[in-house]
């Protein structure tokens, strides 16, 4: 997988009742290609299919013209690809969104612009399921990555490992509650102490602007 993290899956399972068996397994290459074609086909998503992290951040500054305005969602998998780095080091050829954000000391300040930030140029976003059929969904505490999915972003980019790729919407969805949030709750719980919660999700499906959105789909086992 790429670069490991203490908040990788791998770090975070012990202690945890979760059939990673089943939800973090490696599909065939004919369920890969299957699921490339409904989502083009179903969903109206553009799919990139690439063989690891390195070519997912390769395929990401390809997409992005230089000077864009860039949010990005909490994502275990874009910090394993290595994206977290590139957009808060020196040499980001975008403008960061979210390193404004977090410089801003006035929470009502950083309240205004985390909304404002939905509407970015570019919108970057790990998910928390993949369905065979043609659906991409995500859930949030907050909802400040499922607005951007929705609605407001101008270009959304995913990323995923194919250990995304449940069987249908409704096995997707039974992977966000018995695999995505506990390990999600974990990573929380580790990082500041508390806890997450499945308030709001988005389902991306017969998506009505072409174009709009793409799916970086990495042949490797990433995120959760």
């Amino acid at each position: 997988m790429g670069r490991v993290t203490g908040f990788s899956a791998s770090n975070l399972l012990q202690g945890l009742n979760i059939d990673s068996g089943r939800w973090n397994r490696m599909p065939s290459d004919q369920e890969i290609a299957s699921t490339a074609e409904a989502l083009e086909k179903n969903a109206n998503i553009n799919v990139i299919r690439v063989a690891d992290g390195d070519e997912a951040l390769k395929k990401i500054k390809e997409l992005i013209p230089a000077g864009s305005e860039v949010m990005n969602g909490t994502s275990t998998t874009l910090i394993e690809i290595g994206y977290q780095d590139l957009v808060s080091g020196d040499k980001n050829p975008w403008k960061n969104l979210r390193q404004a954000i977090n410089s801003e000391n006035d929470p009502a300040r950083r309240e205004e612009l985390r909304r404002r930030s939905i509407i970015a140029d570019y919108f970057l976003s790990g998910v928390n399921a993949i369905s065979r059929t043609g659906m991409v969904a995500a859930c949030d505490a907050t909802g400040s990555r499922t607005g951007a999915w929705l609605f407001g972003a101008k270009n959304l980019i995913l990323v995923s490992g194919v250990n995304k790729i449940a069987s249908s919407e409704e096995e997707a969805l039974q992977r966000i509650k018995e695999y995505a949030y506990p390990l999600e709750d974990a990573r929380v719980n580790k990082a500041q102490g508390g806890h997450s919660m499945v308030r709001k999700c988005a389902m991306l499906r017969n998506e009505l602007k072409n174009g709009r959105v793409t799916l970086i789909l990495i042949n490797d086992k990433l995120g959760y």
